[in-house]
């Protein structure tokens, strides 16, 4: 037992359980009960590393995430987040990030990463980054592919939370690791597990229960949903970087104009 992890957790499955969410974890055993490994995770609601958590439970892993510096700074979630040991990501010095997380696998820790980096708004699978490849890779450890549907209907982008009792039912699967040989290309070794989790993503979607009405908005548009399709979504992504780049730039432009720059 952790002094700040476990309690957190505790607390976590009290609300869940008052907000009626509704569990499926299939493929626990896959999780392995010893050594380091990369838990990749597909990003469709903020929160998704709450619920991919609960699939390490049973093996009695803890998962450490990475997760933007940002968070780790405010001043309820950081004590938190540093209690639980999960992983700063600064992307002003990524390479301290890396190092950091490289060094939690080779202790034998459980690095959960989001591949994505970004919510899906489509709920479709975006474009991976080769950053978890390279992870497991340099450690010598497997990547362990997981995926999530139901939880965008919870708290997703651009859609109103749904935090009181919904009874939704979140589903999880958890694929069996994947090695990562020394050497191996990490875009490749990115393409195939991205298309192991697609795989499995699509079993999981055919036996959730089926979106109707106003919950159309939560699936995919390929799928007869109204989300927008993954191109829209990657066009509203683009545009979103570029406000918030504006607005950074504007900040910096202000702080040296108050300085006398």
């Amino acid at each position: 037992m952790e002094p700040v992890y476990s309690p957190v957790i505790a607390f976590a499955r009290g609300v869940f359980a008052l907000q009626g969410l509704r569990f499926t974890i299939l493929g626990e055993e896959n999780v392995p009960t010893t050594g380091g490994a990369v838990m990749v995770i597909n990003h469709i609601g903020y929160m998704d590393f709450t619920y991919a958590g609960l699939s390490a439970l049973k093996s009695g892993r803890l998962v450490r995430f990475m997760a933007k510096d940002s968070v780790f700074t405010h001043p309820v979630s950081g004590p938190l987040m540093r209690g639980m040991h999960h992983i700063p990501v600064d992307r002003t010095a990524g390479a301290a990030s890396y190092r950091a997380a490289v060094n939690a696998l080779r202790a034998g820790e459980i690095v959960g990463v989001f591949p994505e980096a970004t919510i899906s708004r489509s709920f479709e699978l975006k474009a991976f980054k080769s950053g978890a490849a390279r992870m497991a890779r340099d450690a010598r450890v497997p990547i362990i592919p997981v995926v999530i549907w139901g939880s965008q209907r919870v708290w997703t982008k651009g859609h109103p939370k749904r935090l009181g009792r919904t009874n939704i039912p979140i589903s999880i699967s958890v694929g069996e690791p994947i090695d990562v040989p020394a050497g191996s290309d990490p875009e490749q070794v990115t393409a195939d597990y991205k298309a192991v989790m697609q795989h499995m993503l699509d079993v999981l979607r055919s036996t959730y229960e089926p979106l109707t009405g106003a919950d159309l908005k939560f699936l995919p548009a390929a799928m007869g949903g109204t989300a927008p399709s993954l191109a829209e979504a990657t066009r509203l992504d683009d545009a979103e970087f570029v406000e918030r780049q504006r607005k950074a730039d504007a900040r910096r432009a202000e702080e040296r104009r108050r300085r006398g720059d």
